[in-house]
């Protein structure tokens, strides 16, 4: 196995994000009909060849990495590497024709995760980072905001309904109370808020490892946290919250007293 600089690999995935969501496009705004998972989750053509052009182009170039992707699951595993691939992270965006949705690359190394991309094909930005080389926005370098307290924030998640079914109602609550505003501006589009410095909090009750591989890279080298409702920080907590860094003791102080008073 060759090893290839980090660098050389994020140009590799924002090639993969890029070709990917050139493909989703096609099929964007067309009323394209979506399935139902076993899980009640939608899915469309456009998410399976995505994931299907992502996984030739890697085995191509990297026969020897692990792929992870949410609609046909995992090959080689125990590879040193190990691509996670969400083809379309909103799909119910997507479907809509509303432009909020992304292709998420990420990648681990000796199950760390060291690089990852967001593509939002309909609003062509290409956001990427990778361990010590910062996060970029269509290759100018992002930055999470310098906001300092909670009042002053800009708070974001994907759906306010969807708190209440994993114990989390109180917690959205009590940080919606306290913000200067919030939008359901969600999925993936809500963490590059954050990294961006468009937003400073955004909140996910429940996440697949597929949703937070390419998201937490983004963040972290953006000067954010990336973490599960615990403040660990992972992509396997279950769930997630991005912040700039600056408001994440005041987050998990309202969430844990939240999440404590819920039980």
């Amino acid at each position: 196995m060759r090893d290839e600089p980090l660098k050389q690999l994020l140009d590799f995935a924002q090639e993969l994000a890029w070709q990917a969501g050139k493909l989703t496009l096609a099929y964007y705004g067309t009323g394209v009909v979506p399935e139902l998972k076993a899980d009640q989750t939608p899915v469309t053509i456009a998410d399976r060849q995505a994931e299907e052009r992502s996984r030739a182009m890697i085995t191509a170039r990297f026969a020897d990495h692990a792929i992870l992707g949410e609609e046909y699951g995992e090959t080689n595993p125990g590879a040193r590497y190990r691509w996670i691939l969400d083809p379309i992270d909103g799909t119910k965006s997507f479907v809509q024709g509303v432009p909020l949705y992304g292709v998420l690359i990420g990648l681990e190394r000796d199950g760390e995760p060291v690089l990852g991309v967001c593509y939002l094909p309909a609003l062509n930005e290409m956001v990427a980072a990778a361990r010590g080389e910062g996060c970029t926005v269509n290759g100018r370098r992002a930055r999470v905001s310098e906001v300092g307290q909670l009042r002053e924030a800009v708070l974001v998640a994907s759906d306010a309904e969807s708190f209440a079914p994993y114990g989390r109602a109180e917690a959205y609550d009590t940080l919606r109370a306290h913000a200067r505003f919030t939008r359901t501006w969600g999925d993936c589009y809500g963490h590059v808020l954050v990294a961006t410095g468009r937003a400073e909090i955004m909140l996910d009750p429940v996440m697949n490892v597929w949703d937070c591989a390419a998201l937490l890279p983004i963040v972290q080298e953006a000067g954010g946290t990336f973490t599960d409702w615990s403040g660990t920080s992972t992509i396997h907590g279950g769930n997630a919250i991005s912040t700039n860094g600056l408001l994440l003791d005041e987050v998990m102080q309202a969430v844990g007293l939240a999440t404590r008073g819920e039980r």
